[in-house]
C-alpha cells in the first residue's frame, strides 16, 4: 500500500492507518488517502474514514456509498467482501488506538480539562483566550468520553497548534485512559464535586478519578481551583478567591451585561454571570499568560467569549425572561446556579424551576433536600419542582413556596400565567428541563 498521489489532506493520518493495517496483517488492493474520519455515516463523503461503532456497523452500505475510502467495522456484515471493508475485534479500541497513534505524530499541545462542574464553559473561556492568537480546536458538544476524545483527536489538523480537549468520566480509571490517549502537555481540574456519586460513592473516590490526570503533567504546567479542600495538598498553579491562591480573583460584580472582576491586580469582564465564572475564566487568563499573550490581548478576547448553549444563557420568549442552565445539574453547581441567579440584577420577580439531580446514589433525597433548602434561603416569588427525587425532598421540607410538578408542560403553562418574571431553569440532562422554553 502507498498513500495516493494528489491532495491528502491528513498525511500523518494515513501513513498511520497503513502501518496499522500492516501490523494487523490486513491488506487493502490499492492505494488509499483519507480526507477525514467520521462515525456518522450521514457525515461520510469521497475519501472519509469510516469507523463503525456500536449500532454504526448497521450503516456500512450507506457509508460506502457516500464514498467512504476504508470502513473499520467490528460485527459479520454483508459488506465484509469489500476490499476496503476491514473487520476488527473491537471498533472502539481500534478508534482509541489510532488516537493515540496520531496524538504522537501532532506536534501541538494538549490541554487536557476535567473536574466536577464548568468543565465545558471552562473549555469555551480557553478556547476564546488562546484562539486569537494560535490555530487551535477545542472538543466538539459532548465529546469527552472514551469515544467522543479519540474521535476528537481524529478531527485534528497537522497545522493546528493547540487542542482544547475536556474529559469527563463515571468511574475510576476513565481519566488515565483518556490520558494515555491524549497525551496532555496542561492539566486543568475545575473542583471536585458530587457528580456520579452513583458509581464513584464519596467524594474521596471523585477526587481519585479526576486525579488520574495529575501523573501525565508536571505540577508547573496544572492549573487548579485552590480553595477547594482536596486540592490543598496537591501541588499546581492554585487559583481561587482566598489569598493563600497563586491567582487571586477579587472585586467580583455582577449585571444583566455579565461579570467583572479582578485576577491580581488585573481587571476583566466576561459576558457570563456567576462568581464561578470568574473561576472558569480564570484558567484561561492563566493559560493565556503561561502561552506568551499580553494583558490586553487577553482582556479584549474575554469579552468575545462564546459559550455552548444551555449553561446560565439569557433567552426572552413571550416577554419572560429564561435563564437556560439545564444542560446538566449536582448539588453544587444548583447551588451556584441559584447563588448567581439571587445575585443578578432583575427588574422581573425570579422564579425558580428545579428538577432532580441524577446519579447521586444512596442519599440522593438529602442532596435534593439541601438544594431546596439553599433556594429558600433567597427571596425566589416561587421555586417549581420537577422529578421524583425533587417531589420527595419537597415533601420533607413542606413549604409553601415550593410547587411540585409532574409534569413539565404544566409549568409551561404556569409560567405564562405570570408576568414580569425571570425564570431559572436548573436540572440534570436526563429531565430537558429546557423543553419548558420550547
Amino acid at each position: 500500500m502507498k498513500i495516493k498521489k494528489g491532495d491528502v489532506k491528513l498525511k500523518a493520518f494515513t501513513e498511520i492507518l497503513i502501518s496499522y493495517f500492516q501490523e494487523h496483517k490486513f491488506n487493502l488492493s490499492k492505494d488509499i488517502f483519507i480526507t477525514d474520519v467520521q462515525m456518522d455515516s450521514k457525515k461520510v463523503t469521497k475519501g472519509s474514514l469510516f469507523i463503525a461503532i456500536n449500532n454504526g456497523n448497521n450503516y456500512v452500505g450507506e457509508a460506502l456509498e457516500r464514498g467512504a475510502e476504508i470502513v473499520i467495522c467490528d460485527r459479520d456484515i454483508k459488506e465484509l467482501n469489500f476490499s476496503n471493508v476491514i473487520k476488527v475485534e473491537n471498533s472502539i479500541e481500534s478508534l482509541q488506538h489510532l488516537a493515540k497513534l496520531y496524538r504522537k505524530k501532532l506536534k501541538l499541545k494538549v490541554i487536557a480539562i476535567t473536574g466536577s462542574e464548568g468543565k465545558t464553559t471552562t473549555k469555551d473561556l480557553i478556547f476564546g483566550v488562546l484562539s486569537k492568537t494560535y490555530k487551535v480546536k477545542k472538543t466538539l458538544g459532548n465529546h469527552n468520553n472514551h469515544i467522543g476524545l479519540p474521535y476528537t483527536i481524529l478531527q485534528l489538523k497537522e497545522e493546528d497548534e493547540i487542542a482544547v480537549l475536556e474529559m469527563g468520566m463515571s468511574g475510576l480509571g476513565e481519566i488515565e485512559l483518556l490520558s494515555q490517549i491524549a497525551a496532555p502537555d496542561y492539566a486543568v481540574i475545575t473542583n471536585i464535586g458530587d457528580s456520579h456519586l452513583e458509581f464513584l460513592i464519596n467524594r474521596d473516590n471523585v477526587f481519585k478519578a479526576k486525579t488520574e490526570l495529575l501523573k501525565y503533567v508536571s505540577p508547573e504546567r496544572t492549573l487548579l481551583y485552590g480553595d477547594d479542600p482536596y486540592f490543598k495538598a496537591v501541588d499546581g498553579i492554585k487559583i481561587g478567591f482566598e489569598n493563600q491562591n497563586d491567582y487571586v480573583i477579587n472585586n467580583e460584580k455582577d449585571s444583566y451585561e455579565g461579570l467583572s472582576f479582578n485576577l491580581n491586580e488585573d481587571s476583566y469582564f466576561i459576558p457570563l454571570n456567576g462568581a464561578y465564572n470568574a473561576i472558569n475564566a480564570s484558567f484561561g487568563i492563566v493559560l493565556g499568560k503561561i502561552l506568551n499573550i499580553d494583558y490586553l490581548e487577553i482582556k479584549e478576547s474575554l469579552k468575545d467569549i462564546e459559550i455552548t448553549g444551555m449553561r446560565f444563557q439569557k433567552i426572552v420568549k413571550d416577554k419572560t425572561l429564561y435563564i437556560n442552565d439545564a444542560y446538566n445539574a449536582s448539588p453544587v453547581s444548583m447551588k451556584m446556579a441559584l447563588k448567581a441567579f439571587a445575585s443578578l440584577p432583575l427588574e422581573r420577580d425570579k422564579v425558580v424551576v428545579l428538577a432532580d439531580a441524577l446519579e447521586l446514589g444512596d442519599k440522593e433525597i438529602e442532596y435534593h433536600k439541601e438544594i431546596l433548602t439553599e433556594a429558600l434561603k433567597y427571596k425566589f416569588y416561587k421555586i417549581l419542582v420537577y422529578g421524583e427525587r425533587m417531589k420527595k425532598a419537597s415533601k420533607i421540607l413542606n413549604d409553601p413556596k415550593i410547587i411540585y410538578f409532574d409534569d413539565k408542560m404544566k409549568i409551561k403553562d404556569f409560567i405564562q400565567n405570570m408576568e414580569n418574571i425571570g425564570v431559572l431553569l436548573k436540572g440534570s440532562r436526563g429531565m430537558k428541563l429546557e423543553e419548558i422554553i420550547m
